[in-house]
């Protein structure tokens, strides 16, 4: 296999890894019921005009499994931490106890669950697009290996090899959302 077909299967390796990894981390924010500081993974506070994770801006800890406490680094931004996760609609109230915000995260419902799976499944059909359209875009350009003077049987053979790749991520994504919808429908 020369270096044309091999730099194609790279790619399609490491761009359908870079897909699975960035569903792992959206999978990440979908709460099973446990308290996770990655719940509040992408909600924005205004910090002076910049609007800033509250990662960056506040201490974010779980003292427990049904709550998280944010202690933010300036006392000044309470209130807009506040503001930031009531305007994110995450499903919960923080509440103000002087200087620090205290979430309790409340049990979640049999329809919850059952939403969270939809929501669950919405992000590993989304994963499973980006892993065909890899595949498609990677596929156009072996088909082209055969104007640069590539063997048609090791064309055929990357394309066989993409396929497989292909294949061995979607069962990995459907193996992520089985584990995902266990976590989510236990008690």
């Amino acid at each position: 296999m020369n270096d044309l077909s091999k730099a194609c299967l790279d790619e399609a390796k490491n761009s359908m890894q870079n897909s699975i990894n960035f569903l792992e981390k959206e999978l990440a924010k979908i709460r099973a019921g446990k308290a996770n500081p990655g719940m509040l993974d992408g909600v924005k506070v205004d910090y002076y005009g910049t609007m800033t994770e509250i990662s960056q801006v506040a201490n974010i800890n779980t003292p427990d499994a049904r709550s998280i406490v944010i202690q933010p680094w300036e006392k000044t931004l309470v209130g807009a931490i506040n503001k930031a996760i009531l305007d994110a609609n995450l499903g919960f109230t923080p509440r103000h106890e002087g200087d620090i915000l205290r979430i309790t995260v409340p049990p979640l419902t049999e329809e919850r669950r059952k939403e969270l799976c939809k929501s669950a499944k919405a992000e590993i059909e989304n994963a499973k697009v980006n892993i065909r359209n890899v595949r498609r875009n990677v596929m156009d350009k072996v088909k082209k290996l055969k104007d640069k003077s590539v063997p048609e049987d090791e064309v055929k053979q990357v394309e066989k090899d993409l396929q497989d790749i292909t294949d061995k991520n979607i069962a990995a994504c459907d193996k992520i959302y089985a584990d995902k919808e266990k976590e989510i429908m236990s008690i």
